[in-house]
């Protein structure tokens, strides 16, 4: 092992200006994500889709954007990290405009998929780019906070921007956003963003690309259905399929000379604790969302526009805690900010246990806030020690093992969190709801609480009442039941940050001057003996 004391250059205001630039693409794709529930009902009512086309309306995206994101990580390693994000920019905006004419529900469909990959190009791109220009690890962090609240801020705002135009347009107007965006940034991209790229990479290895296809949209797919129906063959089949397919693709991945994803990164401990942490951090937080959003307009009755106007506390919590964080970690070192953000989510699932029916809106929303305000930090920090642990030219494929494990932490969140909630509603329902009801009646109204919602207006003289009570009643128990749950994960995620993470500081730099940790173990910031020693330990 080696040490030095060569500083990484400071980031200048060019840099900075920079960073503006690719928050541009960041906050379109939050947007874009967010929007498309609004206009479901006008662009249902347009084109006329069945079940499952609306399904695959909503969803594709998202499997497109999980799917590829390993893939587009190992492009912008090999073509260059500027020109896959301008390459993404322009087909988002064809994609978009595509989508936004429409004719029908296939071409929809067919366009959101070209969205999904376009998008799945952004994150590894914008993140290898903020790794490359800002190396100075405090920098960094601050960069990757920056983007963080922009993320977050998109997701805020995209529902307020498309109701205002919905309000004033047809529904594809939702999806013109992102053309003026994406002008500007194919103008700014090549005179303020550097390239990038890794001249040792060799071709794209396509069944290694297929293999990663055949093992996360299984995968994706199983867990987001399993949320909606439960636990069938064709889910069960689907996950043994995805699973199967991600042992193949590792063994390939350990087996030839350029493998679409290093997994020799993994040899960083922080690497593999961030991204543990990631991936659960984001099961409870996308499972808790999940419920709460359901909370609110099943349970409370709120209209889809208030419900998101009280999903609003939590996102500025989240923003302001995503541009402090950084702050705090270049004093207390990540592995302590990470478990106390983690420990005070815990807490904010202690105070979900105690929603009730009647009263629970000021505690649900204090609760929500408090977990997300919790969970940013891991989101945050996590992300900066994955991008930041790795050499610049594999920042593209480090950043989208940091958005598959997100990704899919969310989604299984909402599987299994969605499904732990279900089975105590259906639990209690088989014993709460009033006599004289039909059996064919109860099963509708026991398979969910929108079933329930649905059969109660239809029953008369205070029967219905009376069902929708229970079913209220039934699914906030539930909610608290899965908060015991997030209780017990966020306070596992706190131990193993303060563990795995208490010698890892955003002062260090791992794995410096472009050198992969396998061949050699030096230190680029300025550290102590002691610190590489425990930084670099896996290297051993």
């Amino acid at each position: 092992m080696t040490e030095t004391a060569v500083a990484a250059p400071a980031a200048t205001r060019r840099e900075w200006i920079a960073l503006v630039v690719l928050a541009l693409p960041t906050l379109l794709a939050a947007m874009d994500f967010s929007v498309l529930f609004l206009a479901l009902p006008r662009l249902a009512a347009d084109l006329r889709p069945n079940g499952s086309q609306l399904l695959w309306i909503t969803d594709i995206y998202g499997f497109m954007v999980a799917g590829f994101l390993v893939t587009m990580g190992a492009v912008a390693s090999r073509i260059g990290q500027r020109r896959l994000l301008m390459f993404g920019a322009g087909a988002f905006a064809i994609a978009s405009a595509a989508a936004a004419y429409s004719a029908s529900a296939g071409m929809l469909i067919a366009a959101r998929a070209v969205l999904g990959i376009a998008g799945a190009t952004l994150m590894p791109a914008v993140l290898g780019l903020i790794s490359t220009m800002f190396r100075q690890p405090a920098q960094r962090a601050t960069a990757i906070g920056g983007w963080a609240a922009c993320l977050l801020a998109g997701t805020a705002i995209g529902p307020v921007v498309g109701g205002i135009l919905l309000q004033h347009f047809w529904w594809g107007s939702v999806f013109l956003m992102g053309l003026p965006v994406m002008a500007v940034l194919m103008v700014t991209a090549p005179v303020l963003l550097p390239e990038y790229r890794d001249p040792g990479r060799g071709r794209l290895d396509l069944v290694s690309v297929t293999l990663s296809l055949a093992a996360v949209l299984p995968i994706v797919y199983s867990l987001t259905t399993l949320a909606r129906t439960g636990i069938s063959i064709p889910v069960v089949v689907a996950l043994m399929a995805g699973v199967a397919g991600g042992l193949v693709f590792v063994y390939r991945q350990n087996r030839i000379t350029s493998p679409l994803l290093d997994l020799r990164m993994l040899r960083y401990r922080a690497l593999r604790a961030a991204l543990g942490i990631l991936l659960l951090g984001g099961a409870i937080s996308g499972g808790i969302s999940f419920l709460f959003a359901q909370y609110l307009q099943l349970v409370l009755g709120l209209s889809a526009l208030r419900a998101g106007l009280w999903s609003l506390p939590d996102t500025a919590g989240m923003i302001a805690c995503a541009l402090l964080c950084p702050i705090v970690a270049r004093h207390v070192r990540p592995g302590y900010v990470i478990g106390a953000g983690l420990a005070v989510s815990a807490a904010g699932f202690l105070a979900l246990t105690q929603v009730q029916v009647a009263s629970g809106l000021p505690v649900a929303v204090a609760g929500v806030v408090i977990v997300f305000i919790g969970v940013t930090p891991a989101w945050v920090l996590g992300t900066d020690l994955i991008v930041g642990s790795v050499p610049p030219e594999k920042g593209g494929s480090a950043s989208s093992l940091s958005e598959t494990s997100s990704e899919l932490g969310v989604a299984l969140g909402i599987a299994v969190i969605g499904s732990i909630d279900t089975a105590v509603y259906r639990l209690q329902t088989a014993h709460t709801f009033p006599a004289g009801v039909s059996s064919q009646t109860t099963a509708a109204a026991r398979d969910s609480l929108a079933g329930a919602i649905s059969v109660a207006a239809r029953l008369h003289d205070g029967t219905g009442r009376a069902l929708l009570t229970a079913a209220r009643q039934a699914f906030t128990h539930g909610l608290n039941t899965a908060a015991l749950a997030g209780i017990a994960i966020a306070a596992a995620l706190a131990l193993l940050a303060v563990v795995m993470l208490r010698h890892t500081s955003i002062t260090t730099e791992v794995a410096a001057g472009g050198k992969d940790c396998s061949s050699s173990c030096d230190v680029s910031a300025a550290v102590t003996g002691e610190q590489a020693r425990q930084v670099l330990q896996p290297c051993r």
